[in-house]
């Protein structure tokens, strides 16, 4: 079972784990810009950079998806999508308060595909039901080859260790 830790008490994570060397499920996520489906995972001929966040509504997430748009800007082939279970209105609202341009901001509250097929949903604490923050990147051919779990979910992630991991 894999866990986290909200501010130091470990959580669990449900789902179905993916690790590196894994396919990268395909899932259908729906875009903060119109309510449109997005598919993130699987092979799609790019590098895909998946973030994966609590809520876009506390600092840490807030700060994590504006740094994320700062380093992508530059990426070439790649796709860098931001999950979350925030509402897509209120996902779009950040975006466009904050200038967030380079990222597809998608939610993942329909039916929570996403967080049990990545294995990223938080169980028994107060935190129970939404995601923890994680990244994984993927291969043009849909293979996972880099995966973070942040440790405590309170801090960051390792950006330059995610942003090596697709240039």
């Amino acid at each position: 079972m894999a866990t986290t830790k909200f501010k130091g008490t470990d959580v669990e994570l449900l789902g179905n784990e993916v690790n590196v060397g894994d396919k990268a499920p395909a899932v259908t996520v729906v875009n903060s810009d119109g309510l449109g489906d997005v598919v993130v995972g699987g092979a799609n001929g790019k590098k895909q950079l998946i973030i994966v966040v609590p809520s876009l509504d506390t600092g840490v997430c807030a700060t994590e998806t504006r740094n994320f748009n700062q380093k992508v800007s530059g990426l070439n082939g790649v796709t860098a999508t931001i999950v979350s279970l925030d509402l897509p209105f209120a996902s779009g609202r950040f975006c466009q308060a904050e200038g967030i341009n380079d990222l597809v901001v998608t939610s993942d509250f329909r039916n929570k595909d996403f967080a049990n097929a990545y294995g990223v949903l938080l169980g028994g604490s107060v935190l129970a039901g939404v995601t923890c923050r994680a990244i994984f990147a993927v291969n043009e051919e849909g293979v996972v080859t880099y995966k973070e779990i942040v440790p405590e979910i309170t801090e960051e992630p390792n950006y330059d260790a995610a942003i090596a991991a697709v240039s």
